[in-house]
């Protein structure tokens, strides 16, 4: 049991981000309790003791007792919190302007969700983020923080719900099944948001070194074998290329978060709510995220399905998995530094070794490979999640929440690493890479049109086994002047930068221009 003293009871249920609770019927309810003042709540399951200085109440209180599982509240999660708040600030609204919720209630209600919103109470929101119920824990616990807040506020007790009441005014016109849907997709948006700002500074830093690096020649690689050569430059612009492509594709994902189902409330039918409500909390929440909102068309549909999650899923994996593999790149572009590849450095970050003096590894990208293999795995999770939803509600949204909020989390911060850490300081083994390719064997493609493929690949042979140059030998059997060997090896034509375009008959001894 971790050290608690002088924690509030609060901060006692919550150590290390999840709750901790004694085992046995009556653990549980005394830790609850804790030493301090407490206050009664009553649900249709009983009393319950709760921390008299707490906002939540009674149905938080069950869930902490019933899903200590993840060790890892919701509040973990800003942008979800933010996101709950702006859809009750929105419900709130549209139950004030359609004359179904008292004013004075309703204007507490916005008053509250608008500090939440920027960053007030988030520390209370306790409950574990995996939980049963689809997501209802959740609910319950903004329902009783904005209660209980807004109760302070008009200068009553906390848990005195005669006045504000979590489900009959906070939740007025709402379900869990509509509201939690909609947060996440909105928390998703926030996310994704930042993840799109960081993957477009880390690939302009990318197309940044493509540049820097644009006179350096290299010999390239296919399956780990040397082929013809090509700049540096090159290499790391597609590197670019590549993460420009997966901006474009999670841009794509974007505007189908913004379909919400408010109004749809248990199933889809829009039961216990207002016909014109769908349309007023769209307004409202529009205005106040300044995202464009659509409400689904089929809400029945909407309410159950969980495709777009997916559909996010994998367009992240996509990205992880390709710039985990940039990352494998980097690793061995800077292996060695003495027997590997070493053809760049990377910026040493730390020592590398608790044995070997003067080792660095490669941390970075490490890292980012790891936060890829997670993504790779949340999106295992989210499939399986989708899948199992059974009739008008999936169940498995908290899952699937937790996966992907995680994993757009963990993805920007990797962009941000990268970037800071890494791509901004590489620089090129120039010396290296010149010896490389004036030794390398890869340019005789280059001479296959004038000299032809046979006598290219018996070249190729020879210099392999003696270490001769390819030039030397093509000029010493006769095949090609010297100069006529430097025009077409020159860097520029190697590298494709002013490419031999054109049909290029094979000629011995003379070079066609």
């Amino acid at each position: 049991m971790p050290d608690t003293t002088g924690m509030t009871a609060s901060e006692q249920l919550f150590v290390d981000g999840e709750a901790h609770l004694t085992t046995g019927p009556d653990g549980a309810r005394d830790l609850l309790s804790g030493t301090g003042p407490t206050r009664t709540e009553t649900d249709s399951l009983g009393d319950f003791e709760i921390p008299a200085e707490v906002y939540w109440g009674v149905h938080t209180a069950r869930a902490l007792v019933n899903f200590p599982i993840t060790r890892r509240a919701i509040s973990n999660y800003p942008d979800l919190i933010r996101a709950l708040a702006r859809v009750k600030q929105a419900a709130a609204r549209a139950n004030k302007e359609l004359g179904v919720l008292d004013a004075t209630k309703a204007d507490v209600i916005d008053r509250v969700c608008e500090r939440i919103a920027n960053g007030e109470l988030h520390d209370q929101f306790v409950v574990g983020v995996i939980q049963g119920g689809a997501g209802t824990s959740t609910n319950m616990n903004i329902n009783e923080v904005i209660a209980n807040a807004g109760l302070e506020e008009l200068g009553f007790a906390k848990g005195d719900y005669a006045h504000l009441h979590p489900i009959d005014d906070v939740n007025r016109s709402q379900s869990t099944n509509d509201v939690y849907p909609t947060a996440i997709k909105l928390a998703m948006v926030f996310s994704l948001t930042r993840l799109l700002e960081e993957h477009q500074n880390l690939t302009a830093s990318f197309r940044a070194k493509g540049r820097e690096f644009s006179h350096v020649l290299k010999v390239g690689r296919t399956q780990l074998q040397d082929a013809v050569p090509m700049t540096l430059g090159q290499e790391f612009a597609g590197f670019a290329t590549t993460l420009a492509e997966d901006y474009d594709r999670l841009t794509e994902v974007k505007p189908w978060l913004n379909e919400i189902n408010l109004g749809a409330t248990a199933i889809g039918t829009g039961i216990t709510a207002d016909p014109r409500y769908a349309e007023s909390v769209r307004h409202h929440l529009e205005e106040l995220t300044g995202i464009p909102q659509e409400t689904a068309p089929d809400l029945i549909e909407a309410t159950a399905d969980a495709g777009i999650f997916m559909t996010l899923s994998g367009t992240l994996k996509r990205a992880a998995v390709k710039l985990s593999k940039i990352c494998n790149d980097l690793r061995l572009l800077s292996s060695g530094p003495q027997a590997g590849l070493g053809e760049i450095h990377l910026p040493a970050m730390q020592a590398g070794s608790s044995i070997m003096p003067g080792k660095v590894n490669p941390v970075i990208p490490e890292v980012v490979n790891q936060v890829a293999f997670s993504v790779i795995g949340a999106d295992a999770t989210v499939t399986a999640a989708a899948e199992g939803g059974q009739l008008q509600l999936n169940a498995f949204e908290p899952v699937i929440a937790h996966s992907l909020l995680q994993s757009l989390a963990w993805m920007t911060n990797a962009c941000r690493t990268l970037r800071v850490n890494c791509i901004d300081g590489i620089t090129a083994n120039e010396a290296r890479l010149a010896g490389q390719v004036a030794s390398s064997v890869g340019v005789v493609t280059a001479l296959t049109p004038y000299i032809g493929y046979t006598e290219a690949a018996t070249l190729a042979h020879v210099a392999l086994t003696t270490n001769a140059s390819i030039a030397d030998l093509v000029v010493g059997r006769g095949l090609m002047s010297a100069d006529e060997v430097a025009r077409v090896l020159a860097p520029e034509r190697l590298s494709g930068i002013v490419p031999v375009t054109g049909a290029i008959p094979v000629v011995v001894g003379k070079v066609v221009e």
